[in-house]
């Protein structure tokens, strides 16, 4: 939103005064930005009533959902008269993106270094999950997409190192959700009970059945739709989507999986800060996580998630970024040049 204008502008037929004491221009500096701010609070409640247009910069899965979303937020008093930029992507190169220049005013990625790389360079509140939900919009965890009727019998991480067992995943440098794709994989085995050693020889394993890593988990569901692969590793709600727009196949929810947290954040620039930050609210209303919820994806509000629990069943062994000792540690040690996954598709 332009700045109104807060010049002031003499008065026609006569001249000012100058005051004749320091009391006396106290005063009149007093008045005049009084007078200044109600033109400036005028000026903006026009502007905020005629609308404008926010920049939404999203990682890919969740467009259909925002497709819905906009539109009922644009029928409430705050949202009459807005429009939308878009820009949906891998999660990594949007965060990037929107650090080199790309326009934002919200910003919804998959994974929390996507959005504490915003906060590094100035452009996020480091205060940005300091809220009931933790700055996380929706979940989901990481599921086994498979053929109708899954012919090649996959149910478990072991299946997945069978004999003539083809996988597809996203490449971790660009897509968030190869990335929590990696650390199911990694964390099931700990899961089991099994050591950091044959976690790590797991994943060597199990890149050996990787023929293709696509740049984002839709671009790797479409390459699974075309018939790439026996098991796509994505978010459930990926499942969701390919099976409401006709794609046939089925998934299955692994006994241990890892709970995919989706932050969501106001850029603190924003021309239309307050704009942004009512939007990102109305996402955390009932009326919007159902929207999420119908769209596949996990509500964060208790009350909605509860509502929807047949759709949504609780895996046996659910764990979180935690058990690789948080987001940082598991970037250290996983994603970088030398970290584990780097050995391990060596």
């Amino acid at each position: 939103m332009p700045a109104p204008e807060t010049g002031a502008h003499p008065e026609q037929g006569h001249q000012l005064s100058i005051p004749k004491s320091p009391s006396q221009r106290r005063r009149r500096a007093v008045v005049a930005a009084v007078a200044a701010s109600a033109v400036a609070m005028a000026a903006a409640g026009s502007a905020l009533a005629s609308g404008g247009r926010l920049n939404l910069v999203a990682y890919s899965t969740p467009q259909s959902a925002y497709s819905a979303l906009i539109p009922l937020w644009q029928k409430t008093p705050a949202g009459k008269g807005w429009s939308f930029a878009q820009s949906y992507g891998p999660s990594g190169d949007q965060s990037r993106k929107v650090v080199a220049g790309l326009p934002a005013d919200v910003v919804n990625f998959a994974t929390e270094p996507d959005a504490t790389r915003l906060v590094k360079a100035g452009l996020v509140s480091s205060a940005w999950n300091h809220n009931a939900h933790g700055g996380f919009v929706n979940d989901s965890v990481v599921v086994f997409i498979v053929r109708k009727g899954n012919p090649k019998h996959v149910h478990t991480w072991s299946d997945l190192l069978k004999k003539g067992v083809s996988v597809v995943t996203p490449n971790p440098i660009s897509s968030g959700g190869a990335r929590w794709n990696i650390l199911a994989a990694y964390g099931a085995q700990l899961v089991q009970h099994k050591s950091t050693a044959q976690a790590n020889a797991y994943l060597k394993s199990l890149f050996k059945h990787v023929p293709v890593q696509p740049a984002s988990a839709r671009e790797a569901l479409t390459a699974f739709q075309n018939g790439e692969g026996d098991v796509l590793l994505d978010y459930e709600s990926e499942a969701f989507f390919a099976k409401t727009h006709g794609v046939s196949l089925s998934y299955v929810i692994p006994p241990q999986t890892i709970l995919i947290q989706t932050p969501i954040a106001v850029l603190k620039g924003s021309a239309h800060l307050a704009t942004a930050q009512n939007f990102v609210n109305f996402l955390w209303s009932t009326k919007a996580q159902k929207v999420f919820a119908q769209h596949g994806f996990r509500p964060v509000v208790a009350s909605v998630l509860k509502a929807y629990s047949r759709q949504f069943p609780h895996p046996a062994h659910q764990f979180t970024i935690n058990l690789s000792g948080g987001w940082t540690s598991a970037n250290n040690a996983f994603f970088s040049p030398n970290g584990i996954v780097a050995k391990a598709e060596k």
